[in-house]
């Protein structure tokens, strides 16, 4: 049975602070009439740090499409290498045992995919298939799980590498002024992660169902106006509170493995923001305590989208706490509005050297 092994997460150097960002908001946008509500909605969400991968000088400049893109593709190749090569060694594998890698992303583009330019450049097979993923937002890395434990129930014995690649501060569009993209300049941060699903044998989640849920008409609640100047980021107000909406979805998988989804030993969900975990500890019943990964990673790096899963799963490896045979889940949401759900037990795997530490693990890029 698939296994989820342990990701590798990096982010880059440039290290904003919340404070640094409340700043700029109150010099660039000074005379903005709902600048008193801008600031407090960035304070609640709780995010203390984020990662950019320029300094925030280039990052309030807007050099054009074609040349964000450009950075894009450059920081991803120069970054993408190091989480690839610590998730094979954590999953005890080489890239030639990989037959499939999935690459989502959507902060920049690419065509050929990554992938094609991991296969050429990082010893992979030639004959290793492609999955490249653009248009799932945050809810990305959990269909990339899923996706991945869908190969290897089809190809018993394969292997999947997952890479996420995540520039949001390349998305910063300094015409945009309405509310929900001011929050949006303060939540988002820049992150890589590497993930191996195992056909056979290692210590991670063991994916045993996943499940995908699509809230209906909710299309234009997240979503990417594309234009001369390039993507820009559209968040409606009511997305804090689709939880009343996707957490029927997580407990109604959860009852088709015939769990109850509110007595789970760990959960790794996406934090898109602090309400999206308040919400689901009320819908769920559930203590505050249970998404202190989530948790984390939204303080330390802000909402990295569809890295977010991957970091928080790293996290609770770094507990030390799973046990063999723990059930837990892991979710992602994203745009549509869109829910990608795995389900599954701790496998613990036989014994190995020690691995890196949590902190050594998540080094800068």
């Amino acid at each position: 049975m698939a296994v989820l092994c342990r990701p590798a997460v990096a982010v880059p150097p440039h290290v904003i602070t919340m404070e640094e960002t409340l700043d700029l908001a109150r010099s660039t946008h000074a005379d903005h009439d709902q600048l008193g509500l801008v600031l407090r909605l960035i304070r609640n969400t709780g995010v203390a740090t984020r990662h950019l991968v320029q300094p925030i000088e280039e990052t309030l400049a807007h050099p054009g499409f074609e040349a964000r893109n450009k950075v894009y593709e450059r920081e991803a190749k120069a970054r993408v290498p190091q989480v690839v090569h610590r998730a094979l060694a954590e999953a005890e594998l080489t890239a030639q045992d990989i037959d499939l890698i999935v690459y989502v992303s959507c902060t920049g583009f690419m065509m050929p995919s990554m992938t094609a330019w991991m296969i050429n450049s990082l010893g992979f097979r030639s004959d290793t298939r492609q999955l490249p993923i653009a248009q799932l937002g945050c809810a990305a890395g959990g269909a990339a799980v899923n996706r991945a434990h869908d190969f290897t129930a089809a190809y018993p014995g394969s292997n999947v590498l997952i890479v996420a690649c995540e520039f949001c501060s390349l998305l910063y569009q300094p015409t945009d002024l309405g509310v929900g993209s001011l929050l949006s300049n303060g939540l988002f941060g820049d992150a890589v992660a590497a993930v191996v699903v195992r056909g056979e044998g290692g210590t991670g989640l063991r994916l045993e169902r996943n499940g995908s849920h699509l809230v209906p008409d909710t299309e234009a609640w997240i979503s990417y106006a594309v234009r001369e100047t390039g993507f820009h980021f559209q968040l409606d107000k009511r997305v804090p509170g689709t939880m009343s909406m996707l957490a029927p979805a997580l407990t109604a998988l959860s009852a088709q493995h015939e769990w109850n989804v509110g007595e789970l030993d760990f959960y790794i969900i996406h934090a898109g923001g602090p309400r999206i975990l308040d919400d689901l500890c009320t819908h769920l019943e559930l203590p505050p305590e249970m998404f202190a990964q989530s948790r984390e990673t939204l303080t330390e790096r802000g909402n990295i989208a569809s890295c977010v899963v991957l970091d928080a799963l790293d996290r609770y490896f770094a507990t030390g706490r799973a046990t063999e045979g723990a059930r837990g889940m892991l979710a992602g949401f994203g745009p549509g509005i869109t829910a990608e759900i795995s389900l599954g037990t701790w496998a613990t795997g036989p014994a190995r050297p020690a691995a890196l530490t949590g902190a050594e693990a998540r080094r800068p890029a």
